[in-house]
Protein backbone atom coordinates (compact mmCIF):
# COMPACT_ATOMS: atom_id res chain seq x y z
CA UNK A 1 0.00 0.00 0.00
CA UNK A 2 3.04 2.07 0.73
CA UNK A 3 3.87 2.42 -2.43
CA UNK A 4 1.53 3.36 -4.46
CA UNK A 5 0.28 6.72 -2.76
CA UNK A 6 1.70 9.59 -1.46
CA UNK A 7 4.52 9.25 1.39
CA UNK A 8 3.22 12.47 3.10
CA UNK A 9 -0.85 12.02 2.54
CA UNK A 10 -0.48 8.19 3.87
CA UNK A 11 1.25 9.38 6.97
CA UNK A 12 -1.01 12.00 7.93
CA UNK A 13 -2.47 12.14 11.31
CA UNK A 14 0.47 10.10 12.88
CA UNK A 15 3.25 12.05 11.34
CA UNK A 16 2.38 14.69 8.99
CA UNK A 17 -0.93 17.01 9.79
CA UNK A 18 -3.00 19.05 7.05
CA UNK A 19 -1.37 21.79 5.21
CA UNK A 20 -4.69 23.45 4.99
CA UNK A 21 -6.65 23.81 7.61
CA UNK A 22 -10.55 25.28 7.93
CA UNK A 23 -14.37 24.64 7.00
CA UNK A 24 -15.92 25.87 4.52
CA UNK A 25 -19.86 25.16 3.43
CA UNK A 26 -20.30 23.54 0.00
CA UNK A 27 -21.12 26.87 -1.80
CA UNK A 28 -17.78 28.31 -0.73
CA UNK A 29 -15.45 25.46 -0.21
CA UNK A 30 -14.46 25.08 -4.06
CA UNK A 31 -13.31 29.12 -3.77
CA UNK A 32 -11.78 28.53 -1.22
CA UNK A 33 -9.53 25.52 -1.77
CA UNK A 34 -8.67 27.33 -5.46
CA UNK A 35 -7.56 30.33 -3.16
CA UNK A 36 -4.98 28.48 -1.56
CA UNK A 37 -4.14 26.32 -4.55
CA UNK A 38 -3.00 29.90 -5.87
CA UNK A 39 -1.51 31.37 -3.14
CA UNK A 40 0.67 28.64 -2.76
CA UNK A 41 1.52 28.93 -6.45
CA UNK A 42 1.92 32.53 -6.38
CA UNK A 43 3.96 32.22 -3.19
CA UNK A 44 6.13 29.57 -4.50
CA UNK A 45 7.58 32.47 -7.35
CA UNK A 46 7.52 35.10 -5.06
CA UNK A 47 9.62 33.60 -2.38
CA UNK A 48 11.99 31.04 -4.57
CA UNK A 49 15.08 32.78 -3.78
CA UNK A 50 14.09 32.52 0.22
CA UNK A 51 13.91 28.45 -0.13
CA UNK A 52 10.21 28.14 0.36
CA UNK A 53 9.66 24.58 1.62
CA UNK A 54 6.08 24.26 2.49
CA UNK A 55 3.02 26.57 3.16
CA UNK A 56 0.34 25.92 6.12
CA UNK A 57 -2.75 27.74 5.46
CA UNK A 58 -5.09 28.16 8.64
CA UNK A 59 -8.54 30.51 8.60
CA UNK A 60 -10.89 31.26 11.17
CA UNK A 61 -14.06 33.39 11.05
CA UNK A 62 -12.50 36.51 10.02
CA UNK A 63 -8.48 36.01 9.67
CA UNK A 64 -6.25 33.73 7.57
CA UNK A 65 -2.84 32.75 9.13
CA UNK A 66 -0.30 32.05 6.94
CA UNK A 67 3.09 30.43 7.86
CA UNK A 68 5.81 30.06 5.42
CA UNK A 69 8.46 27.49 6.27
CA UNK A 70 11.70 28.70 4.57
CA UNK A 71 15.43 28.05 4.11
CA UNK A 72 16.31 31.83 4.29
CA UNK A 73 13.62 34.04 6.60
CA UNK A 74 15.75 37.12 6.13
CA UNK A 75 15.36 36.92 2.67
CA UNK A 76 11.47 37.25 3.22
CA UNK A 77 11.56 39.27 6.44
CA UNK A 78 13.72 42.05 5.12
CA UNK A 79 15.02 44.87 6.19
CA UNK A 80 13.40 46.15 9.49
CA UNK A 81 10.25 43.59 8.83
CA UNK A 82 9.51 45.47 5.40
CA UNK A 83 9.54 42.60 3.35
CA UNK A 84 6.99 41.01 5.79
CA UNK A 85 4.28 43.83 5.39
CA UNK A 86 4.77 43.76 1.48
CA UNK A 87 4.30 39.74 1.97
CA UNK A 88 1.36 40.48 3.83
CA UNK A 89 -0.25 42.94 1.25
CA UNK A 90 0.71 40.60 -1.46
CA UNK A 91 -1.46 38.12 0.00
CA UNK A 92 -4.24 39.87 1.57
CA UNK A 93 -4.74 41.48 -2.02
CA UNK A 94 -4.82 37.83 -3.52
CA UNK A 95 -7.13 36.26 -1.22
CA UNK A 96 -9.37 39.31 -1.18
CA UNK A 97 -9.67 38.95 -5.31
CA UNK A 98 -10.37 35.64 -4.49
CA UNK A 99 -13.07 35.91 -2.39
CA UNK A 100 -14.75 38.72 -4.40
CA UNK A 101 -16.12 36.01 -6.97
CA UNK A 102 -18.23 34.36 -3.69
CA UNK A 103 -19.33 37.53 -2.17
CA UNK A 104 -19.81 39.51 -5.13
CA UNK A 105 -18.04 42.78 -3.56
CA UNK A 106 -14.92 43.59 -2.36
CA UNK A 107 -13.92 42.41 0.90
CA UNK A 108 -10.67 42.61 2.65
CA UNK A 109 -9.26 39.60 4.52
CA UNK A 110 -7.26 40.08 7.68
CA UNK A 111 -3.95 37.99 6.82
CA UNK A 112 -1.37 36.79 9.76
CA UNK A 113 2.20 36.02 8.69
CA UNK A 114 4.27 34.16 10.24
CA UNK A 115 7.73 32.76 9.00
CA UNK A 116 9.51 29.78 10.40
CA UNK A 117 12.83 28.42 9.47
CA UNK A 118 14.07 25.15 8.08
CA UNK A 119 16.37 23.65 10.17
CA UNK A 120 18.26 21.58 8.29
CA UNK A 121 17.15 22.24 4.29
CA UNK A 122 19.22 18.63 3.76
CA UNK A 123 16.83 16.94 5.10
CA UNK A 124 13.21 18.50 3.32
CA UNK A 125 12.73 16.96 0.63
CA UNK A 126 11.01 19.62 -1.25
CA UNK A 127 14.47 22.07 -1.02
CA UNK A 128 16.72 18.89 -1.95
CA UNK A 129 14.34 18.19 -5.08
CA UNK A 130 14.01 22.18 -5.93
CA UNK A 131 17.67 22.32 -6.14
CA UNK A 132 18.45 19.54 -7.62
CA UNK A 133 15.48 20.94 -10.50
CA UNK A 134 17.62 23.74 -10.77
CA UNK A 135 20.97 22.06 -11.77
CA UNK A 136 19.61 19.79 -14.24
CA UNK A 137 18.13 23.08 -15.98
CA UNK A 138 21.49 24.69 -16.12
CA UNK A 139 22.57 21.22 -17.86
CA UNK A 140 24.62 20.03 -14.74
CA UNK A 141 26.01 16.49 -14.61
CA UNK A 142 22.97 14.38 -13.58
CA UNK A 143 24.76 11.59 -11.49
CA UNK A 144 27.13 13.97 -9.65
CA UNK A 145 23.95 16.36 -8.84
CA UNK A 146 21.82 13.69 -7.64
CA UNK A 147 24.59 11.33 -6.00
CA UNK A 148 25.53 14.64 -3.99
CA UNK A 149 22.00 15.24 -3.05
CA UNK A 150 22.35 12.10 -1.35
CA UNK A 151 25.83 11.66 0.31
CA UNK A 152 24.46 16.03 1.85
CA UNK A 153 21.43 14.40 3.29
CA UNK A 154 22.66 11.03 4.85
CA UNK A 155 25.35 13.17 6.04
CA UNK A 156 22.74 15.35 7.94
CA UNK A 157 21.55 12.92 9.48
CA UNK A 158 18.97 10.83 7.41
CA UNK A 159 18.19 7.08 7.54
CA UNK A 160 17.68 6.48 3.81
CA UNK A 161 17.46 8.70 0.63
CA UNK A 162 16.07 7.80 -2.89
CA UNK A 163 15.64 10.16 -5.85
CA UNK A 164 14.19 9.53 -8.97
CA UNK A 165 14.49 11.08 -11.99
CA UNK A 166 12.08 10.51 -15.16
CA UNK A 167 12.21 12.20 -18.89
CA UNK A 168 14.90 12.43 -21.61
CA UNK A 169 17.64 12.79 -19.09
CA UNK A 170 20.65 14.48 -20.97
CA UNK A 171 18.28 15.04 -23.64
CA UNK A 172 18.34 11.76 -24.88
CA UNK A 173 15.94 10.52 -27.54
CA UNK A 174 14.22 8.17 -25.48
CA UNK A 175 13.02 8.84 -22.21
CA UNK A 176 13.81 6.69 -19.06
CA UNK A 177 14.05 6.59 -15.25
CA UNK A 178 17.25 6.76 -13.19
CA UNK A 179 16.94 5.93 -9.35
CA UNK A 180 20.11 6.63 -6.69
CA UNK A 181 19.26 5.90 -3.41
CA UNK A 182 21.36 5.24 -0.16
CA UNK A 183 19.97 4.23 3.25
CA UNK A 184 16.62 2.15 3.74
CA UNK A 185 13.07 3.97 2.94
CA UNK A 186 10.22 1.59 5.03
CA UNK A 187 7.23 3.58 2.96
CA UNK A 188 4.90 0.80 4.11
CA UNK A 189 5.75 1.39 7.84
CA UNK A 190 3.63 4.71 9.15
CA UNK A 191 5.38 5.19 12.10
CA UNK A 192 8.48 6.48 10.05
CA UNK A 193 8.89 10.21 9.03
CA UNK A 194 9.24 9.62 5.06
CA UNK A 195 9.32 13.56 3.40
CA UNK A 196 8.27 13.34 -0.13
CA UNK A 197 8.11 15.42 -3.14
CA UNK A 198 7.75 15.74 -7.15
CA UNK A 199 9.24 19.34 -8.88
CA UNK A 200 9.56 19.23 -12.56
CA UNK A 201 12.63 20.71 -14.39
CA UNK A 202 11.94 22.00 -17.60
CA UNK A 203 14.99 21.43 -19.87
CA UNK A 204 15.38 22.18 -22.64
CA UNK A 205 14.68 18.67 -24.24
CA UNK A 206 11.48 19.35 -22.23
CA UNK A 207 10.71 18.10 -18.64
CA UNK A 208 12.31 15.63 -15.95
CA UNK A 209 10.37 14.90 -13.50
CA UNK A 210 12.31 14.78 -9.61
CA UNK A 211 10.69 12.68 -7.61
CA UNK A 212 12.28 12.47 -4.00
CA UNK A 213 11.97 10.56 -0.56
CA UNK A 214 13.81 11.20 3.09
CA UNK A 215 13.38 9.43 5.54
CA UNK A 216 14.30 11.42 8.63
CA UNK A 217 15.13 10.14 12.18
CA UNK A 218 11.93 10.12 13.66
Amino acid sequence: MGQKINPRGFRIGPVFNWSSRWYADSRTYSTLLLADVALRRQLGVKLKSAGLALVEIERSINKVKVTVHVSRPGVVIGRGGSGLEILKKFVEDLLSKRLKTVVGKAQVVKVDIAVEPVKEPNLNATLVATNIADQLVRRMPHKRVCNQAVERAISAGAKGVRIRLSGRINGAEIARREKFQSGTIPLSTIREDIDFAIVPALTKSGYIGVKVWICRKS
